[in-house]
């Protein structure tokens, strides 16, 4: 914040916060990537130093150069207010993905399929900090078209990183493998995922201005990018190619039907808005030559016709495309949502039970706090944190009782979410305007008129830790990564440092020390007591207490310095850390 505090300000000898090398938020991530290197073999810490390195090369590049009109980044307005955010994007998910590396090294000597299980592990690894890699190259390009005699040493050190890490993986990729077609594959698997990453990304910053920062939007591009890759290496993998199969990707064997019917539901809803838009244009090209009525008739009319259009669409994506998605990669017969209903009613009353709580426990939040936001001056920030709190009510039972089951109602909620959010983007009929009136009542300042990402983050920060922590057991905690970090942590520190905090971390911020503290205090206690209940379920409890300790702080630090999204990479800093 403090870079457009002074983006007017005449030049000055002493560096600006927004050069400066050293700040609270690049401190704490390089201590989280530093404690995650430290824990890797040195053949895969190495680039992630690397990666490290040239992230932050590029983000004191591009703060650098913030002030200057002429600089080429300003042409993508990002979200008012954030910093850049580039070092703590591009580190973030190769971080989280070699945590779980080391997580499933752990597991090789007890898992008959643990070998392939890591293997193509690393492949996300290195598919992750490709992406990141290819978008810092993106920016250092378009930084490079300006450049500016302050910044220049930045820029020279971030090209020379970000030329260097293709050689460590090549070198390590070399050194496991005998070379041939294999290779080959590999390069251009890896290629694919660094240009796909960078196209991303560039539709992300050019259609939802103001929606992100540069950091935010990296991580959601890598990270689609990974999720899609993952979904094409699979359906690839079930194909019968003429080629010897040792110049393809192996996919692990292992996939439940619940993972292949989430993805494919969340596939088929991603592919949703082409198909609309495609439907759309389809649908304007044939009524080219149709007689006009008058205006406000026909603008009602073409309403209502692209809301039939819309629902039409939705309907073939979810009762043709992701059947057949799921039939080909898991040979699933019956239709994914007949799989739900029958695994909803079969031997378990548990699930139907968690069901009739959540339902009440929603009705109730909502209902009360949709009416205290209308009628009450409570504060905007404390409202959004009661839901901090009802997803710690509704989530951690089935954490514990039903974890399976609750997969599939983190996906069916994201699903849910995904469709609300388009409907109330294009204005869908009839429903476009209620639920825009709603979501409204809970925005700050991080949502947009474009789009509102509070909830999405919300949601997605207590899935992902849950969801990649699907059959691994040696870190009972880490499932709960997003619901203490969100649920508890953050909400006790707003909570506590609004109303009783004093000290702040900054001059310029709102963060408190007595928030932070309470934040850490809370969420270690939280621990202690979930310890017990999952050593009383059966769990294997392996935790170390130190290193707890450190993730707890270092997230909690995290919350307080930094200015990016908190939702989105604070469960992930803090699942990263856990699995340790």
């Amino acid at each position: 914040m403090a870079r457009f505090a002074r983006a007017t300000a005449p030049p000055s000898p002493s560096p600006s916060p927004a050069t400066a090398l050293l700040t609270g938020e690049r401190l704490v991530v390089f201590l989280f990537a530093a404690r995650v290197a430290l824990a890797a073999p040195a053949s895969l810490a190495a680039p992630l130093a690397v990666l490290a390195a040239a992230a932050l090369a590029v983000e004191l590049a591009a703060d650098g150069s913030a002030p200057d009109p002429a600089s080429p980044l300003r042409r993508f307005r990002t979200r008012p207010g954030a910093s850049s955010g580039i070092f703590l994007g591009a580190t973030t998910l190769p971080s989280v993905m070699l945590s779980r590396l080391i997580q499933q090294s752990r597991l090789l000597s007890a898992d008959p399929n643990g070998h392939e299980e890591f293997q193509y592990l690393e492949m996300q690894y290195w598919a992750a900090s490709i992406s990141c890699l290819s978008v810092l190259a993106f920016f250092l390009w378009h930084l490079r078209q300006s450049p500016s005699n302050g910044i220049s040493k930045y820029l020279k050190c971030g090209s020379l990183l970000v030329a260097l890490y293709p050689m460590t993986y090549i070198l390590s990729f070399l050194l496991k493998t005998d070379g041939g077609l294999m290779v080959v594959t590999n390069m251009v698997y890896m290629l694919c995922h660094g240009v796909a990453a960078v196209i991303l990304i560039k539709h992300i910053l050019e259609k939802f201005p103001s929606c992100s920062s540069f950091g935010e939007a990296l991580l959601v591009s890598s990270g689609l990018v990974l999720y899609f890759g993952d979904m094409l290496s699979h359906t690839l993998s079930k194909m019968d190619f003429s080629i010897s199969s040792k110049a393809f990707i192996h996919t692990p064997g292992t996939r439940s039907d619940m993972t292949t019917i989430i993805q494919g539901i969340l596939l088929g809803l991603f592919l949703l808005p082409l198909l609309y838009k495609s439907s759309l244009q389809f649908w304007g090209y044939c009524r080219r030559e149709v007689k006009q009525r008058t205006h406000a008739a026909e603008e009602q009319t073409q309403k209502r016709i692209s809301s039939a259009v819309f629902y039409i669409s939705l309907l073939v994506v979810l009762m043709f495309l992701v059947p057949s998605w799921t039939h080909l990669v898991q040979g699933l017969k019956v239709h994914p949502f007949v799989w739900i209903i029958n695994y909803m009613f079969t031997d378990s009353h548990e699930r139907l039970a968690l069901c009739a709580y959540w339902i009440c426990v929603i009705c109730v939040s909502v209902r009360r706090f949709y009416s205290i936001s209308k009628e009450s001056k409570t504060e905007r920030i404390l409202l959004r944190k009661y839901y901090h709190l009802v997803a710690v009510l509704i989530f951690s039972p089935a954490v514990i009782f039903q974890p399976a089951f609750l997969d599939l109602a983190f996906g069916a909620a994201f699903g849910a979410f995904l469709t609300l959010e388009m409907i109330r983007i294009w204005e869908i009929y009839p429903l476009g305007r209620v639920v825009h009136q709603f979501m409204n009542a809970f925005t700050d300042h991080r949502d947009s008129d474009i789009l509102i990402v509070s909830h999405f983050s919300l949601l997605l920060g207590c899935a992902l830790p849950k969801w990649m922590s699907s059959g691994l057991n040696d870190r009972p905690l880490a499932p709960f990564a997003g619901i203490l970090s969100l649920g508890i942590g953050d909400t006790m520190a707003s909570m506590i440092g609004y109303k009783y905090g004093v000290l702040r971390w900054s001059k310029t911020g709102k963060k408190t020390i007595e928030g932070t503290a309470a934040g850490i205090t809370s969420v270690l206690a939280a621990c202690s007591i979930l310890v017990s209940l999952l050593a009383s379920s059966g769990y294997i409890l392996s935790q170390n207490w130190l290193s707890l300790l450190i993730a707890v702080t270092l997230s909690g630090l995290l919350e307080a310095y930094t200015a990016q999204l908190d939702n989105a990479f604070i469960p992930l800093v803090f699942y990263s850390l856990l699995c340790l």
